[in-house]
């Protein structure tokens, strides 16, 4: 499979998968959904697909779909253009999926990094999202999330939106 099919076929089980939660796209807006790897080369392992709604200078909504057990990355969204960074809600729509931030760690966390990656993962209280759960975090938060066995459907609600100022912990990941 060539790397246009293979981002094809992630595109199309995503609007599937958004199609079976009871979300329509239109044919355009399936063509925009992204594929994020983060520039690892591991998407099933850190990965994103997600689909943007709207983003404005005050406001941005977007969906965010994971494979099973699929992990986006620890980041967080600072200050940039003379803006507080980014606040944003998550709110599980299917799946399930843990939310790590800081705080406590939690004891027999659900998800763990592979070890070569561990040091990049310093948020270690989870949080777990069902169905119908959220969970806002406020500028510069340091955070990352996995889905469940099942993968997971989350809508973000948030401030404007600029992943090119997202700061990784990871200096190898690339988000453009």
């Amino acid at each position: 499979m060539t790397p246009q099919e293979k981002t094809e076929a992630l595109r199309n089980n995503a609007a599937d998968y958004l199609l079976r939660n009871g979300i329509i796209l239109t044919e355009a807006e399936k063509q925009r959904i992204e594929i994020a790897d983060f520039g690892l080369g591991m998407f099933e392992t850190f990965g994103l697909r997600l689909f943007v709604y709207v983003n404005t200078e005050r406001v941005c909504a977007k969906e965010l779909i994971l494979l099973p057990n699929q992990t986006c990355p620890e980041h967080r969204h600072p200050a940039f253009g003379g803006a507080q960074g980014k606040e944003e809600t998550f709110r599980c729509r299917a799946g399930r999926v843990y939310l790590y931030v800081p705080g406590e760690p939690t004891e027999n966390p659900a998800c763990a990094p592979p070890e070569e990656h561990r040091k990049y993962f310093t948020a270690r209280r989870e949080i777990i999202l069902n169905p119908g759960g959220q969970y806002t975090l406020y500028p510069d938060t340091p955070h990352w999330f996995c889905a469940g066995n099942e993968g997971a459907l989350v809508t973000e609600f948030s401030t404007k939106n600029a992943d090119e100022n997202d700061i990784f912990t990871d200096p190898r990941v690339v988000r453009v």
